[in-house]
């Protein structure tokens, strides 16, 4: 998860059930890096298990899986286990290894976080009794008492964009309609102002911000500002498998009032100061091609193209069946779009079922149309109303898509997340450690455009991307998984990801297209 100028640090996604640092296989087991006093990240090497804390950057090999003593997910007892599936061990003679696949009792270490405000970990190898620490070659576990060298910034390894839900109040966080704080009290997360950026600051001390949808940051007072500065900057602390958050006086971030206002106040941790990090499912609205008009629920079952604004009614939850490659379309009644007899298209299905699955069919030109279980195409009939009854694709069964739940996009590829090349550089690669914000602007028919932080778009060619330009350039997203899309030119060209970094258009062929997780 992942400074200053919307740039923050970012890694892979790994174990413990998936991509999210939530209960997902065990209650309390997150992705996490671990870096040193030297600013340098505790690393398992992928031959003959050896372990240093030299990895500069958070990618696969510096990923540990931070798993609880017990199922209920036990305050401080943890257990780490490295990218290849070994648990990191003390053995009686205090040499730290991490080649072996079951869990010992010399695995065990308690984590004890720091009393500075640095929010920095230390962890107390249970058996010996002494902290684990690092020299410049090797690690140690010698310490009785946790020096500079035994403390360690905790790196969360999800992607760092995700709905914040509240462990006391049960419900998750949105930004508020006077757009000036974030407010804790919504059932469900729908729509854009329920997605956050948790950007991880290496250089602040490897604190976190969490940044709005609508570009400013939350403040320990409790409101938003337009620029991260000391007082949004927030420890990660680990509670039972929750996270609490920490600012630099000591107190910590919780939902205060009716209003349930995010702010801080208390200096202990209860239920009301802890939170849960979720993945945030990609939510979309479709515009008709036949009629320049929004699909919706609005006026009750009927899956209708007939609004000319974005609201809830508009705005739908992508599902992704990967046994079938296809999507279930939710709405906010959690109701499922669903293939009736006579082939309407209807918001009636309360689970899943296969006439509740859709293939997304993209087009050259940017459209997509919707494949139903009955094999045939989706059109939108002139009173607007959806029946699946076309044969092939005609522009009556073309629809523009835009997604609504990502106003700020962070990019990844196997390479790094697309970030600066450098601090004043405006050209943009994709093997950065740290990632740019991206702000996304939404045109028409389907086309976005993408803005830096500077204010500038992007100007894409074979060359590369700069953001650098005061003219806006278009592009299609195309979803192709539930964490990936495709990038796609006006003209076709899809972008593309080298491993050297170059970030730049490719060919209109789909194969050779990258996949970007956002």
């Amino acid at each position: 998860m992942n400074g200053m100028n919307g740039h923050a640090n970012g890694g892979e996604l790994n174990g413990c059930g998936g991509d999210i640092i939530t209960q997902n296989q065990q209650k309390g087991c997150w992705t996490i890096g671990l870096i040193n006093s030297k600013f340098r990240y505790l690393t398992a090497e992928t031959f003959g298990f050896k372990i240093n804390a030299n990895g500069t950057s958070l990618k696969k090999k510096q990923i540990w899986t931070l798993e609880p003593e017990n199922a209920n997910g036990s305050d401080s007892m943890i257990y780490l286990r490295s990218h290849l599936d070994k648990y990191l061990a003390v053995d009686s003679f205090g040499n730290v290894t991490c080649e072996i696949e079951e869990k010992e009792p010399g695995c065990k270490f308690q984590i004890t976080v720091s009393e500075d405000g640095s929010g920095r970990w230390a962890l107390k190898n249970v058996v010996r009794g002494y902290f684990l620490g690092s020299t410049s070659d090797k690690l140690t576990c010698t310490a009785k008492v946790p020096t500079d060298a035994e403390f360690w910034h905790i790196h969360l390894a999800a992607r760092p964009q995700v709905n914040l839900r509240s462990v006391g109040r049960k419900r998750f966080a949105h930004l508020s309609e006077n757009l000036d704080e974030i407010q804790v009290d919504a059932n469900i997360p729908w729509g854009e102002d329920t997605l956050f950026t948790l950007e991880f600051r290496l250089d602040e001390s490897g604190k976190y911000a969490i940044h709005t949808c609508n570009n400013k940051y939350l403040s320990m007072q409790g409101k938003l500002v337009e620029s991260c500065n000391k007082d949004c900057l927030f420890s990660a602390e680990y509670h039972s498998g929750q996270l609490a958050l920490r600012d630099r006086n000591g107190t910590y971030l919780s939902p205060i009032g009716s209003k349930a206002v995010l702010k801080s106040r208390s200096n202990t941790v209860t239920k009301d100061e802890l939170f849960s990090l979720e993945d945030s499912l990609p939510q979309a609205s479709f515009v008709a091609s036949l009629n320049s008009r929004f699909v919706s629920v609005k006026q009750g079952v009927d899956v209708t193209a007939n609004q000319d604004e974005i609201s809830d009614h508009e705005t739908f939850q992508l599902e992704f069946d990967w046994s079938t490659k296809r999507w279930y379309i939710r709405t906010m009644q959690d109701k499922y779009w669903t293939l009736e007899t006579g082939g309407g298209i209807q918001a009636s299905g309360d689970k899943r079922s296969s006439n509740a699955l859709f293939e997304l069919d993209w087009q050259k030109d940017g459209s997509l149309a919707f494949r139903a279980n009955n094999g045939r195409y989706v059109i939108t009939k002139r009173s607007g109303h959806l029946y699946a009854t076309a044969e092939t694709i005609e522009d009556n069964c073309k629809y523009f898509f835009y997604l609504i739940n990502r106003p700020i996009l962070v990019l990844k590829c196997e390479q790094g997340f697309v970030g600066y090349k450098a601090a004043n550089n405006p050209k943009l690669e994709c093997n950065k450690a740290s990632y740019e914000c991206i702000q996304v602007e939404r045109g028409d028919k389907g086309v976005v455009h993408f803005k830096g932080q500077s204010g500038k778009y992007w100007h894409v060619d074979s060359e590369g991307v700069t953001a650098d330009s005061d003219v806006q350039e278009g592009f299609y997203l195309e979803l192709r998984e539930p964490t990936r899309l495709c990038i796609k030119s006006l003209q076709g060209n899809y972008l593309t990801a080298s491993k050297n970094g170059v970030f730049r258009l490719g060919d209109t062929a789909i194969e050779n297209a990258t996949q970007w997780e956002y």
